[in-house]
């Protein structure tokens, strides 16, 4: 039979699949716009089934917040190259899947996964990473979500070239400052709000490491003790967001910003894209003559 232009649109508008797959597909389900989604969803599972297990460590980071300016969500996603996450195709299911999260305040990716895709109802987010695994050939991931509560006072938001993004939850509703924080934990990589959030476990690691290198100068033990305990308070206001001088006036510390400011950071989020993810690197020249040599 003869499959018409209007249900080659139809089709590729309602699954996002290439031209001549949305044809192929009409023609094996006789014209059935119906059933040949179906078929191209199977298609696109299997697709991105095969390549689920390769390491997706580039992607994107997305924040969107509510008009009401009460909420906020951050999202991570995934593909194993930079161009991938520079394609249009990629963004848009990026963006998409965002306005999903936000609308449907929803915190977990797995509940995300199965939500319906805001720009396109009649699919869910999964159905939709299939699809555009299919599409652009490489494995897509939804890694991670973050969502400020919908009942905060003050959120600031800030992305840094869709690569680090930062959610900050305060007490007051100070947009400038908490937009101000947001950025200078984007910069500086704050572990912790305050120095006593520091796992004990990583202070007593810190404390080894500096003994052992304060034992070789010979110091009486009492002196070693004062040096060691230095060093730990210097680390601990280090990776303390209150105890790090502030990014935009180094001469004020985020503590006395605050307090300058009547305000408190009740909450942040940092997503930095691929971190923790161990990359593959391949020398490629030595790929391809493994490949010759081999062959």
């Amino acid at each position: 039979m003869t499959i018409s232009a209007a249900q080659v649109r139809e089709l590729r508008e309602r699954t996002g699949a290439g031209m001549m797959d949305c044809k192929k597909a009409l023609e094996a389900a006789a014209g059935d716009i119906q059933l040949a989604a179906e078929e191209l969803r199977k298609s696109g599972r299997v697709k991105a089934d095969k390549k689920a297990g390769r390491v997706a460590a580039e992607g994107v980071i997305i924040v969107r917040a509510a008009d009401s300016g009460q909420q906020a969500i951050m999202l991570e996603i995934n593909s194993e190259t930079d161009f991938v996450a520079r394609d249009q195709n990629f963004l848009a299911f990026a963006d998409a899947v965002a306005k999903t999260a936000l609308k449907a305040s929803v915190t977990d990716v797995n509940a995300l996964s199965a939500l319906p895709l805001a720009d396109n109802q009649s699919i869910t987010v999964e159905e939709a990473r299939q699809t555009l695994v299919a599409k652009v050939g490489e494995n897509i991931s939804v890694r991670r979500l973050a969502m400020v509560n919908p009942s905060a006072k003050g959120i600031g938001t800030y992305i840094h070239g869709h690569r680090i993004g930062v959610l900050v939850e305060l007490d007051s509703d100070a947009k400038e400052l908490a937009r101000d924080i947001a950025m200078h934990i984007a910069a500086s990589k704050p572990l912790v709000i305050s120095p006593d959030e520091v796992s004990q476990e990583l202070v007593e690691k810190e404390k080894e490491i500096y003994s052992a290198q304060a034992a070789s100068s010979g110091k009486p033990q009492d002196i070693i003790d004062k040096m060691v305990n230095g060093r730990v308070k210097k680390y601990l206001d280090e990776v303390s967001l209150l105890g790090q001088p502030f990014v935009k006036d180094p001469n004020i510390q985020i503590s006395a910003l605050l307090s300058k400011n009547r305000a408190k950071v009740l909450s942040f989020t940092r997503f930095e894209v691929g971190e923790g993810i161990e990359k593959i690197s391949e020398d490629f020249v030595e790929a391809v003559m493994s490949q010759v040599q081999n062959g």
